[in-house]
């Protein structure tokens, strides 16, 4: 038997020694152009943060300091959830929509109050902005909704309007903060997803339709928002007043021109851009690392977006429709959010406070978006590893379905059975005592063998018919 595993074990060597390394279990792209961000933010941010810093904390790397801390938070929850499989969030999508629906009625009662707006909720050391997690949340129950109501969303408007109830719910809760900003985030990966899913033209046409006369005339009734729009048009206009955070901004790009001034030397970061460190670290980036700086954030977060949409794309083609939904959401998500913040420190658009992905000071937003990552490593992992099982141990319903093997035939049975010639009890004695040699003996018929103990006999057998046909040739 060991002669028969020897040559078994080198026949196996000659066929596979010498081929290329199984691929990596985790798409190791993804995880390099998320520490790339990161890492980028952990720059920008110490050098945007070290003069107010300095001013309020009589720290100069105070804010850099916590960044960091945020940032090994993020990779702590991400490993976390890098282990959930995603079967959990198929079953407890509802369960988080329940959660998020939670944390936004919970910040409206005892959340804190910054600079007019009411949207952190403060645990402690811990300060945590509901909207972060409310976003993923109700993402993960869109892409199960999608699923379960697949063929009412394709087909009739009831099924189209049910997840824009949930939606309008959740709108509400955050303009209260007021927050119009991670609303117009969420509808646009909401309309999104939708539309990949297979809602009909005019279902979605008159849902963005609706949706920009809502927000038109969320800004037209509401006078901060409305001179922000007027701030935006001509910024210029009063410099020092309505548009001083954006003439500052475009003065910073201004300053930046092709290849920046120099890590560390910019201007406006000297308490002339306020939110410097957030919502506007684009500005300073661009000031101090210029166009290309800039292109190269733009080009990694671009990189994660495709690679979002390509493993949708592949669970989609699996069959895993709720993996490829919260791929689809991850990448929308990302992309709307990164051209937010962008635009509206380039006077693209209006003012909005949103953070930039993986790069802004933020700890909610930092680790929700690396919890983000963590679920698309995950999908793109199970897409990997799909049809890969390990050998059980022969209970349950596996060993139920296994096939039993059937005894091995000899060569001398096979000729005998070939020329049809009819074999003397001596012959069939004798072919008797040269399978049992080569072979695991069989169990008498009223003793009821295991999965497990047919399983070993078969791998011996097998052992033995190789070693057989090895002599032979």
């Amino acid at each position: 038997m060991m002669t028969a595993s020897t040559k078994l074990s080198a026949l196996f060597a000659a066929k596979h020694d010498g081929q290329p390394s199984a691929t990596h279990p985790y798409d190791v792209t993804l995880i390099l152009i998320a520490l790339a961000l990161m890492s980028i933010g952990v720059v920008i941010v110490t050098s945007a943060s070290m003069p107010v810093a300095d001013r309020l904390h009589d720290n100069p790397f105070y804010f850099a300091i916590r960044h960091g801390i945020y940032i090994v938070g993020a990779i702590i929850a991400a490993m976390v959830v890098l282990n959930l499989p995603m079967q959990f969030w198929r079953m407890t999508n509802p369960y988080l929509l329940l959660a998020a629906i939670a944390l936004l009625l919970a910040v409206l009662v005892v959340g804190r109050t910054v600079n007019g707006s009411t949207r952190w909720l403060a645990i402690g050391p811990i300060t945590i902005q509901a909207a972060e997690p409310a976003k993923l949340f109700f993402f993960a129950y869109l892409a199960g909704y999608l699923v379960r109501r697949y063929e009412e969303v394709t087909e009739n408007l009831k099924g189209f309007i049910k997840p824009l109830v949930v939606f309008f719910a959740l709108a509400m809760l955050l303009l209260l903060q007021p927050d119009l900003g991670t609303v117009v985030v969420m509808f646009a990966t909401t309309i999104g997803l939708l539309f990949l899913a297979g809602a009909r033209l005019w279902q979605f046409f008159a849902l963005v339709f609706a949706g920009i006369l809502a927000v038109v005339a969320l800004i037209v009734f509401e006078e901060y928002r409305m001179k922000r729009v007027t701030s935006f048009l001509d910024p210029w206009a009063d410099p020092f007043g309505a548009g001083y955070q954006l003439t500052q901004s475009l003065m910073a790009y201004g300053r930046g021109n092709w290849f920046g001034q120099g890590l560390g030397n910019s201007l406006q970061k000297l308490e002339f851009l306020p939110e410097a460190h957030t919502d506007f670290v684009m500005a300073i980036l661009a000031e101090e690392l210029g166009f290309v700086g800039v292109l190269a954030v733009l080009g990694l977060i671009l990189w994660m977006v495709l690679r979002a949409l390509s493993i949708g794309n592949k669970a989609l083609d699996k069959g895993r429709a709720f993996d490829g939904y919260m791929a689809y959401s991850i990448g929308i998500w990302f992309s709307f959010q990164t051209a937010v913040n962008i635009g509206a420190s380039a006077g693209i658009l209006p003012t909005k406070g949103l953070t930039l992905p993986l790069v802004s000071y933020g700890g909610s937003s930092l680790i929700i978006m690396s919890v983000a990552v963590a679920i698309l490593l995950r999908i793109d992992f199970e897409l990997r590893v799909d049809g890969v099982q390990a050998i059980g141990r022969g209970d349950g319903k596996d060993g139920k379905k296994r096939a039993r093997r059937k005894k091995p035939i000899s060569s001398n049975e096979a000729q005998a059975k070939e020329t049809a010639i009819p074999r003397t009890k001596t012959e069939k004695n004798t072919d008797d005592e040269d399978f049992s040699s080569s072979t695991v003996e069989a169990k008498p018929a009223t003793k009821k063998s295991t999965a497990e103990d047919e399983g070993k006999a078969g791998i011996k057998a097998i052992l033995a018919r190789v070693a057989q046909e090895a002599d032979n040739g």
